[in-house]
């Protein structure tokens, strides 16, 4: 029984379990049928809405016109005014049919840029696809998502602008214009069209300009490879320019003919070793009337690099910073022969910008360019190493933006050497000791400049030189005085330094600041500024620079009323030179880059080539300083000026304090430089001065008229100036002293006693400023004589109290001397045995003496101007503390 129950027990619970499966079955395919439909109409509505979105992108997409297919449209160049420059295009063109283009160069072209040409009709999905995971697996450029179709109609009708609108009617273009033309007229169209740097276009002019061959079909593997790499980014692939990068995009391309099956990986090999170097013929110069030709090869660049379109055939409007006035002026200068001389391959570039918005305002690519445009520029292209000029860039601009170095700050220039042990010089061999960061850098001295590169230290001076676009992929002691491996350019140095005169605000210098397809469309070239150090650094640095100009390596470019600030650098061949039969300390290149609040320039002046003769004299390298001044002169109103920030104190500090410390009151005013401090980190300790002694007076004379009972007392006094009182003090045998203070040099005593002695003393006063006094004395006939005279006065300014006889009770130095001998001949009744320091503060408390007792402090009174100088009383012995003996402690 029990079994039987224990059977249907299980049997009903069998039952009821499947039940809820099949339940749970029916609700899951429930579930599943739902999101099925569910993705299905979200396809669907996807698919409407992209079909809506298309539609709605194309309708206003451009016509297909056959003339802009066929004839290459010229771009006008505006000035900063909105003034048309010049026109670019409708050159004589090398136009070539698709008959003439061999197969090695239609595979590489097609490896590169669309492998399934012959398959699509316009878009590629398969080529897009696999572009994207081309670029993810093998890096960013290895393979284009567009097809050769796209970018034709791209570079002819649209702008390069990155929109789905602008896609959606590249793709609506695509199919049409594969409706009206063959594979090959179309491929013929696009190598007619692409751009390949030096203002070149067209696959049959770049053969001819880069490779001498004016027949295609001559064209070697590796000479196809590079022509098809190039329109990627034609100025950063252009070999004269950028050999390396040449080498590697090309080097792509025969991987790409390898990967797409029209070479074997043996003669991809082959082509690889090939230097790109001995591919090349010598560079052209192309010849046409484009002005101002180095300002234009500069807008080229940005305008290709920025917007990827070609300017010669894409009708742009381009709209420039180019100031004519002074682009015109920096050409003159170069072509004049009243600042360069006659040397042998002696050239020069300029580049001019805004200090405050990095706009490129002219450049100046070389020297006698008339018959010879779009060259070597040598405004924009490295010339050579930047010598001192780099010192604010990696050295002290670091020390204070990162140490909060003053322009105090002392450094000592002695004997040093790198950390590897190599000696480095001073230009000139000498050494100067303890001297400021600012007299350093006034001076560009080599050693206090390369310990401060250390105080930094090589990581942090990279990281501020490169966010002044330096571009340093390391940096290196040597690199602190200018010895960088990576040549610089002008452009690059204008930039740089800008950036100080823009209150540590960098803008990249440009040339273009927007250009305006045919359809309208408009793209903003314009880089954005960053701040890339504090507003303390950028005002230091300038102000020391400011002292270059005004007292040091710069002089010769000093502007009176111009706010200019600036740095001159030089360099040497060092062990180089014996290559070219030249010394070590000969010299390649000369700079100075200079600013003020309204422009920057730097000059660079060099050689197009090294020879036996490319040394730079004395007057050569003086050149670039005489071009910033008559350039600056030229331009530059004087508007404007560095404002001092409020994170920046300036102070008056005692030279030579290590560390600073603050003058004084008495601090002479040739002992006092103002300099700059981080706010917070100024000093507080004050020098301790005294007064500095003033000359004495001359030929002190004192001479008594009888008839008229007075004495004459008269001197000379070479230093007189506006500001000089004379004070005379006369004092009579009883220690009675008179006061008097007068501009003139000469007094007069009256109502004298007779009998009487009187000691005369001068001093010259400026201020709080006092000179020793000149002593005279004189004896008045009559009256009764002393039974004991004196010894006379000294006149050495120790002892001009002595010879008053037994009633003198000053035992003191009356001008502030060795206080030794002044009562010589301790009289008999002498009543006081005072401290006389007249021009001291030795006394006490104002009445440091009793008239009733005759102790009084044997001091002068203070000083007046009586018109008539009265005789001085005679009280009688011990009343020493009358008169003159009283106030001591005042003067």
């Amino acid at each position: 029984m029990s079994g039987e129950y224990r059977s249907r027990v299980e049997r009903k619970q069998a039952a009821k379990q499947t039940k809820q499966k099949k339940a749970k079955k029916k609700r899951g395919r429930s579930w599943l049928k739902a999101i099925a439909i569910a993705i299905v109409l979200m396809i669907a509505l996807g698919a409407i809405g992209g079909v809506a979105a298309f539609a709605y992108f194309v309708k206003d997409a451009p016509p297909l016109d056959e003339a802009k297919i066929k004839d290459p449209l010229s771009s006008t160049v505006y000035d900063m005014s909105g003034k048309k420059v010049a026109e670019l295009g409708g050159y004589k063109r090398t136009y070539i049919s698709y008959k003439d283009v061999p197969k090695v160069l239609e595979n590489a072209v097609l490896a590169t840029e669309d492998a399934r040409f012959y398959e699509h009709h316009g878009i590629d999905i398969v080529r897009l696809a696999g572009a994207v995971i081309a670029n993810i697996r093998e890096g960013f450029g290895a393979e284009g998502g567009s097809t050769i179709t796209q970018q034709v109609v791209k570079m002819t009708f649209l702008s390069p602008k990155k929109t789905l609108e602008r896609k959606a009617q590249e793709a609506w273009l695509a199919l049409q214009l594969e409706q009206k033309y063959s594979k090959h007229e179309i491929l013929e169209m696009y190598l007619n069209k692409i751009y390949y740097s030096d203002g070149i276009y067209g696959v049959a002019r770049a053969a001819e300009y880069y490779f001498g061959k004016t027949n295609l079909k001559e064209l070697t593997l590796p000479e196809a490879a590079l022509l098809a790499g190039m329109p990627q980014s034609p100025n950063r692939y252009n070999p004269y320019v950028h050999p390396e990068a040449a080498k590697k995009r090309r080097d792509t391309v025969l991987s790409l003919m390898v990967k797409h099956g029209f070479i074997s990986a043996e003669e991809a090999e082959k082509a690889k070793q090939v230097p790109i170097k001995s591919m090349l013929t010598e560079r052209k110069k192309p010849q046409n009337s484009v002005p101002y030709d180095a300002f234009i090869d500069e807008v080229i660049k940005e305008v290709t690099d920025k917007a990827n379109v070609n300017v010669f055939e894409d009708g742009l409007k381009i709209y420039t910073t180019l100031d004519q006035e002074a682009q015109s002026y920096v050409e003159k200068l170069l072509n004049s022969d009243q600042r360069f001389t006659a040397k042998k391959d002696l050239q020069s570039g300029i580049a001019l910008v805004d200090t405050k918005t990095g706009a490129i305002r002219a450049l100046g690519g070389g020297r006698h360019r008339d018959n010879i445009e779009f060259g070597f520029n040598y405004a924009i292209q490295p010339v050579g190493q930047p010598g001192s000029t780099i010192k604010p860039i990696l050295d002290y601009g670091p020390a204070i933006e990162y140490l909060k170095w003053s322009t105090a700050h002392i450094l000592v220039d002695e004997p040093y050497t790198y950390s590897d042990g190599t000696p480095i010089r001073n230009a000139g061999g000498r050494y100067a000791g303890p001297v400021t960061v600012r007299n350093a850098l006034t001076w560009s001295r080599n050693i206090p400049a390369l310990k401060t590169f250390q105080a930094v230290g090589k990581e942090r001076a990279k990281e501020f030189a490169n966010r002044l676009g330096m571009g340093f992929d390391e940096v290196y002691e040597p690199y602190a005085i200018g010895g960088v491996s990576r040549y610089v350019s002008p452009l690059q140095m204008a930039g740089a330094y800008a950036a100080f005169g823009n209150n540590g605000v960098y803008t990249k210098p440009y040339a273009v600041t927007k250009i305006v397809f045919p359809d309208g469309t408009e793209m903003d070239l314009k880089p954005k500024p960053k701040r890339v150090m504090h507003d303390y650094t950028a005002y230091m640095i300038t102000d020391m620079l400011k002292s270059v100009i005004r007292s040091g390596t710069g002089q010769s470019a000093y502007v009176p009323g111009l706010e200019l600030a600036g740095k001159t650098g030089t360099t040497n061949y060092g062990k180089d030179g014996a290559k070219f039969g030249l010394k070590r300390d000969d010299v390649p290149d000369s700079w100075i880059v200079g600013y003020t609040p309204n422009y920057t320039a730097a000059i660079w002046v060099g050689f197009s080539k090294k020879s036996e003769t490319a040394t730079l004299g004395d007057r050569e390298q003086r050149i670039p300083k005489l071009l910033l001044k008559d350039l600056m002169s030229h331009l530059d109103d004087g508007s404007g000026e560095f404002q001092r920030p409020d994170s920046v104190v300036k102070l008056p500090i005692k030279k030579g304090t290590n560390p600073p410390k603050l003058a004084g009151k008495y601090t002479p005013e040739s002992d006092i430089t103002y300099e700059l401090f981080v706010r917070g980190t100024e000093p507080t300790e004050v020098a301790k001065d005294e007064p500095e002694e003033l000359p004495a007076v001359k030929g002190l004379a004192a001479s008594y008229d009888q008839a008229a009972n007075i004495i004459s007392v008269s001197w000379s006094y070479d230093e007189k100036t506006d500001d000089t009182l004379f004070e005379v003090r006369i004092k009579d045998e009883q220690g009675h002293t008179e006061t008097v203070t007068t501009k003139d040099l000469s007094v007069t005593v009256t109502n004298v006693a007779p009998g009487a002695s009187y000691t005369i003393a001068v001093y010259a006063k400026e201020g709080e400023r006092m000179s020793k006094p000149a002593i005279t004395s004189i004896r008045i006939p009559g009256g009764e004589q002393p039974t004991a005279p004196g010894n006379g006065a000294n006149d050495d300014g120790n002892n001009h109290g002595a010879g008053n006889g037994g009633t003198n009770g000053n035992n003191g130095d009356d001008h502030g001397g060795n206080g030794n001998n002044q009562n010589n001949n301790n009289g008999g009744n002498s009543g006081n045995n005072g401290n006389g320091n007249e021009d001291r503060d030795n006394g006490g408390e104002e009445d440091n003496g009793s008239e009733d007792n005759g102790q009084g402090d044997g001091g002068a009174t203070t000083p007046t101007t009586p018109t008539t100088p009265t005789t001085p009383t005679n009280p009688q012995s011990g009343n020493g503390g009358n008169a003159g003996m009283r106030n001591g402690s005042r003067q």
